[in-house]
């Protein structure tokens, strides 16, 4: 199984931080720096999932 490294941009927008993976284009939020960054793993494994792009979780750097 090969292992792919996607990239997280992550900055902060009033009260919510916005993490987006550029090279598949999902973008998720959280109230803190942790909650955002699992909510993007979550939204780009589920859309890699539903593309069939992927089998296990996406490692986010």
């Amino acid at each position: 199984m090969k292992t792919k490294s996607l990239t997280a941009i992550i900055y902060r927008e009033d009260d919510m931080y916005i993490a987006e993976c550029p090279e598949v284009g999902t973008v998720d939020q959280g109230a803190t720096l942790e909650e955002a960054i699992a909510n993007l793993k979550e939204a780009t494994r589920l859309y890699l999932e539903e593309c069939h792009l992927v089998e296990t979780t996406p490692r986010l750097v």
